[in-house]
Parts: structure tokens; sequence; C-alpha cells
């Protein structure tokens, strides 16, 4: 069971983790050492970034503790269908590649709320740049740290024992308190060691370390996957045997896993049966229904990967556009890898502990689940590697920290400092308040990370749930705005704000209906279909084309200077085939083609009807 075992670590792990850190250290400083002279340096690379850069740091910024953690613990809930979340990134990616890459490198933006107020309105670009910095620092940062921090008090239980043992009057101490103190100084060292290289040498440092931490991450996942695969094979099996075992588990055709999964169906997905092999799961399912599959790239796919400052800024500091998009096809091809590292180990944990599904009450499950990965470095791992696989988590840590940390200094610096308070500012004066801005969202969200504990976990997923919310209505405005001329900032702002109110008030005719109900009887009950936040999502968004359609239709076109094109698609002028490659070896329609029919045959095999639940073998 995970969790279970004593975790213990000897001298060659320490080294291992600390070996890591030095090489990290030394990669952050070699890269940021000449970018603090100028915006462009410090805060888009100087446009320097090659291709491989480029990709690795966009995906490392988007792996988190939620990946080694989260993610796991929910492949070994629901299976193989949360690799959707990354494999679903196919249509976003491709979008981003052909149109949104050429488009964004042509309108010379440094931030996306600086294209929102050049193709709509200062208020958008004030709002979003809010909703940005605040999402960032509580969601996200607040939250990576509390994860992080979570996990190092497990990790490191024994030492970090002995150096509260060093505080006077310990002794008398609470056990809840004693807690409390590891999980601040935790948090407090986390947070300068993943932050301090952002703080130095801007975007540079941050996506090198990126591209040096996505490689650790990756040998380190694949490790642990193959080790669990190979205990599954037993002494004598190959890794084959291993798959096999696990493939044959997971379609929970008899024994105990049957049981786990016809036990908790109707928990899994509301439905009479559940397939853990198949990606297309129903309209009810709690997290990966198949309406995702269609929508989500419209109501949150392409707001995380193209509005998303965090995610884009790599892309605006590659070479040229080239660069920019053979690194997205580069990224494209580690999500095809990622779920190998961050799914497949939730299915050997359910192959191997099928009981977990059978905890009491059910919301236990997903936290006896989330300590898979731990639990796979504690058996399977040797002595002398754990520091490794440790190493792995922790550069999940520091790169989300370090990217997102980036991101919101640059809005604070561009869009709020530089815009509304000093616009003449020198670029030296940029960068002195990039890295005070650095600085101080840091030292927030580590003491929000050490309260997020106190506030209760709850209201934290809940605020993460509303999370999902902020998409759709700047996804949809976005979308419309480049795509059609017609729409304005009247349209743009009615759609924002309007889809935001929708998104809360659809959260509560869910969570409060029965009380609703009670008082207005009048008031059907919502459906099942309507409880996955994806499908609140992709509803929201389409409210907010309507809304954003409809207010621009009755009110003036925008100004001539607002729908330029380097504003808005034009489809005549906009060259989207140059930047390609000189050879088709290393030509992006040859890697991107290679990427879009991997993916397609991934999503055949794991369709349901090619690996069918309890088929006989």
């Amino acid at each position: 069971m995970p969790g279970s075992a004593s975790f213990t670590l000897h001298f060659w792990d320490y080294f291992a983790f600390l070996a890591f850190l030095a090489v990290l250290s030394v990669i952050g400083y070699w890269a940021g050492r000449k970018e603090r002279g100028g915006s462009t340096d410090y805060f888009l690379a100087g446009k320097r970034l090659p291709w491989y850069v480029v990709g690795g740091s966009f995906i490392a910024s988007n792996i988190s503790t939620e990946h080694f953690i989260g993610m796991i613990g929910v492949g070994v809930v629901y299976g193989i269908c949360v690799a959707m979340s990354e494999w679903g990134n196919v249509l976003s990616f491709t979008l981003l590649i052909w149109f949104f890459i050429p488009f964004l490198l042509a309108s010379q933006v440094f931030t996306t709320p600086e294209f929102l107020e050049k193709r709509f309105s200062p208020v958008l670009r004030q709002f979003f740049a809010f909703v940005t910095i605040i999402s960032n620092v509580v969601a996200f940062l607040a939250a990576v740290l509390y994860g992080g921090a979570l996990a190092i008090q497990k990790l490191f239980e024994s030492e970090l024992t002995r150096l509260t043992d060093l505080l006077p009057g310990h002794a008398a101490m609470a056990a809840a308190d004693i807690q409390q103190i590891q999980l601040w100084f935790s948090i407090v060292v986390l947070g300068f060691v993943a932050g301090i290289w952002a703080i130095y040498g801007g975007l540079s440092s941050v996506a090198w370390t990126d591209l040096f931490t996505v490689i650790v991450m990756i040998a380190g996942g694949i490790a642990v996957t193959l080790l669990g695969l190979s205990a599954l094979a037993g002494e004598d099996g190959s890794l084959i045997d291993g798959v096999a075992t696990m493939i044959e588990r997971n379609r929970a055709a008899e024994g105990l896993w049957k049981e786990a999964v016809e036990t908790n169906v109707a928990q899994l997905a509301k439905t009479d049966s559940y397939n853990r092999l198949s990606v297309i799961q129903p309209a009810s399912h709690p997290t990966h229904p198949w309406p995702a599959l269609i929508f989500g790239v419209f109501s949150v796919s392409i707001w995380y990967n193209v509005l998303n400052q965090f995610m884009i800024q790599r892309v605006l500091g590659a070479r040229n556009s080239y660069h920019a998009r053979m690194g997205i096809v580069f990224a494209g091809f580690m999500k095809v890898l990622l779920p190998a590292i961050v799914v497949i180990p939730g299915l050997v944990v359910f192959a191997m502990h099928p009981e977990i599904l059978m905890i009491r009450p059910w919301s236990n499950v997903k936290l006896a689940a989330d300590q898979s990965y731990i639990h796979l470095i504690q058996t399977l791992v040797p002595i002398g590697l754990r520091g490794l696989f440790l190493a792995a988590l922790f550069g999940a840590i520091q790169s989300t920290v370090n990217s997102v940390l980036n991101s919101t200094a640059t809005i604070i610096t561009l869009d709020v400092y530089k815009r509304w308070m000093r616009p003449a500012a020198s670029d030296k004066q940029l960068v002195k308040v990039g890295i005070l801005a650095s600085i101080g969202i840091l030292a927030i969200a580590i003491i929000l990370g050490g309260f997020i504990s106190r506030i209760g976990g709850n209201l934290f997923v809940y605020i993460q749930t509303l999370y999902a919310f902020f998409a759709p209505p700047f996804s949809a405005v976005f979308l419309l705005g480049i795509l059609w001329k017609r729409i304005n900032a009247k349209g743009a702002i009615a759609a924002v704000f309007l889809g935001f109110l929708f998104g809360i008030a659809m959260k509560a005719y869910i969570q409060f209906g029965p009380a609703i109900r009670e008082a207005l009887p009048a008031v059907p009950p919502h459906p099942l279909w309507l409880e996955p936040y994806s499908n609140q999502s992709a509803i929201n968004w389409a409210f907010c084309v309507v809304v954003c359609t409809v207010v621009s239709l009755a009110s003036a076109p925008p100004r001539p200077e607002q729908v330029t094109d380097l504003l808005t698609f034009n489809w005549r002028k906009m060259n989207i085939f140059s930047g390609l490659g000189d050879h088709w070896y290393t030509s992006v329609v040859t890697w991107w083609l290679l990427f879009v029919l991997t993916i397609i045959a991934l999503l055949v095999v794991f369709s349901g009807f090619v690996i069918p639940p309890g088929a006989p073998p």
C-alpha cells in the first residue's frame, strides 16, 4: 500500500541530489550572466533561444508536482484516460505551430495583455494582467510550493526532525505545531532554491535550466516506470511480460481488480461499466469526459498554450519563426512521451494494489493514490539512485516555480509598472523592477503556501477549479478577435466579465443545487454530464462566443488601428509557410506530421476497441 513503507536516504542519494543542484546552478549562472542589460534580454532572453531550449522549457514549465504526485494518483484511480491531458494538446499545438506563432511573432509584443490592449482596449489589458497575476501567485506558485513542501516533509522527515529538535522548547510543542514548522521551513527553502535563477538571469536562466531539468525528469520518470514494469514481470519475466501483466490487470476482468472497478463504477464515471484502458470516457466522467476531446482545445487549451504568459514567453524568446515552431514540435513529442512517466506508473500501482480503490470513504482514495510515486521510489528504486528520482521530483517543482515567477514579474513590470506608472522607464530600470517584482512575488507565494494547510484543502481545490473558468472567456475573445475584424472592445469586455460571472453561477448551481431547489422548487436538478468542470468550461466558452458576437454587432465597429494585419489574421498576406526548414529532415512539416500520426495511433490503440475491458486474453 502506498505510504506504508519508511523512507530512507543514504550518502549516494544525497550526493546525486546535490550534484543535480550543483549542475543546475552552473547552468543558471552561465545562461543568465549576460542577460541583465535590457528588457529584451531579461524578459525574452534576447530572442536567442534555440528550438530545443524553447521546446524543453515549454514542457518543463508545464510539469509540476501535480504531474508526479497528482496525475499519477489520478492514473491509479481512473486509468489511461488521464493521458488525454497530454495527448489532447495535438490540436492546440497544431494551431500554435501553423497560425499563432507567425501571428504572435509578427505582432512584436512582449506579453499577451499587451496584445489584448492593442486589439481591444486598456481595460481588457488591465483585467487580464490582474487575473493572471493573482491566479499565478495563488493557484500556481503557492500551490506548487505547498505540494512540493509536503513531499519534502515526507522524504526528508528524519532530517527535518533533527532540525526541529534544535529549537528551544521543542519538547513542549505539539506534534501539529512541529509539523507546521517543518512545512514552513520546507516552503522557504524550496522557494529560495527553486526561484533564485529566475530572479538572477531572467528567461535565459529559466529556459536553459528548464532544459536540463526536463532531461532529468524524463530520465528519472522512465526509470521508475521500467522498474515498476519489471516488478510486475517477476524475477524471470521480461519488460514485455510486465506490460502484458499491467494491461491484463487494468482490464479488470477478474480478481481484486474486477472487484475494485465494479464496486466503484458509480464513483468512477456514474455509469454501469468502466474501461480503464480507454481514453474515450462518458460525458459524466469527473476528470476526462469525451466532450473535452472536442471542445477542450477552444475552452482551455488555446488559453493555456497561447495566451498563458508563462508558456508562450518561451515562444516569444525564440531566435526566429523556425526555432519557435520546431520548439513546439519538440514539445509535442515530449507530450507523447509524458504519459509513460506520469500515467503508466499509476496503472502499475493499480496492478500492484487494486485495494486502494476499496478505501473508504471515497475521498480518501485520492489521498492514498497521491502517494504512488513516493511508494514506487520507496519499494523499487535501489539505494544510491533514489537521489536521482528525487531530483526529478524537485526539478518538476523548480521548473514551474521559475517559469511562473519570471512570467508574472514580466507582466507586473511591463503591463503594470511601465504601462501605468513609469511609461518612460529605461531598460535598466525595467530589469531592476523585474528583479524586485520576482522577489516580492516569491515572498508572497511562500507566505500563502504556508497558510494553505490552515485555510483547508477543500477551499484550495475550489479555488483551482474556479481557475478553469478564467480560461473560456479569454480564449473566446482572443480567437474571435484575431479571426474576425468586426469584433470590438465592447463585445470583448462584455464576454469576459459576463463569462466570468456565468462560470461562477454555473458552479454555484451545481455545488448548491439542493439548497437552491429547496428555496426555488421550480429549478430543475442539474444533469450528471454538467458536473465535470471541462464540460462547464465548454458551455461557458460557447456562452462567451455568443455574448461577444452579439454585443460587437450591436455596437460600432473597432477603429482601423485595432484591426491591422498585425492584430488580426489577413489570410491573403499571412505567410504561414515561411520558416519551415531547409531540408525535409529538418522541416517543421516532416516532424509535425510524425507527431500528429503518433498521437492518432495512440488514440486508436486506446480507444476502447483495440483493448476492450474484460475481453478474453
